[in-house]
């Protein structure tokens, strides 16, 4: 037996005891997203849901849980708002939205200051921000002089400031030594060997040759 959406509504409510009770020999298509809200609409709405007894309505509630794979939860929350609004509609994601205590300008001003301090430390650009704000009265850093050291270092991270100021942070030369000319020092020691070059300089236009001397010390 193949039971498909588009004639669920039709089946009575002892036609969907007989489903739930031999589920395991019937095949369903299943809908998503708003296909299956729909089927819950037109079954509801068909079984006069309102009217039913509470054993008829658990019937139609399982019923739909099993078709569209929704949880009995879930099932329970849209009958609920479809008993108040005659309609069921798939609602858009809520992400929630925090305030942003620091505008687009408080990024900026703290760029300004790093540009001028030279990227000093977050302690630091606090201290500066503090004091502009409490001793000049500069309006722009009523909002920084409560900042974290800590939340500088965020703000410096953000898309906003580096589109305002760039960071290069070159690499740090380092010194290594790969060949150091001086005497060896073996402290007394046996197996050390001292090698010395000496160039004979040129002969007539020709390059002279090399000595080298090796002693061990």
């Amino acid at each position: 037996m193949t039971i498909r959406m588009d004639n669920l509504e039709r089946l009575g409510l002892a036609e969907m005891e007989e489903f739930l009770t031999t589920n395991r020999h019937v095949r369903w298509a299943a809908a998503e997203g708003e296909s299956a809200y729909g089927l819950v609409e037109r079954v509801l709405k068909a079984q006069q849901y309102r009217r039913l007894s509470k054993g008829q309505k658990g019937i139609v509630r399982g019923f739909l849980a099993k078709v569209t794979g929704l949880s009995r939860a879930q099932m329970t929350r849209l009958i609920q708002r479809w008993t108040k609004t005659r309609r069921i509609e798939k609602r858009p994601a809520r992400r929630p939205s925090f305030q942003r205590r620091y505008t687009a300008a408080d990024i900026a001003s703290l760029a300004e200051v790093d540009a001028a301090h030279e990227d000093l430390s977050g302690p630091a650009v606090r201290h500066l921000c503090q004091r502009a704000w409490s001793v000049y009265g500069n309006q722009e850093f009523e909002r920084l002089a409560g900042i974290s050291a800590a939340h500088i270092y965020n703000l410096r991270k953000s898309a906003a400031y580096r589109k305002i100021r760039v960071r290069v942070q070159h690499t740090q030369a380092r010194q290594v030594t790969i060949g150091e000319r001086r005497k060896p020092d073996p402290k007394g020691q046996p197996g050390y060997i001292r090698v010395d070059t000496v160039h004979r300089g040129q002969h007539d236009g020709e390059p002279g040759v090399y000595h080298l001397n090796a002693s061990i010390q």
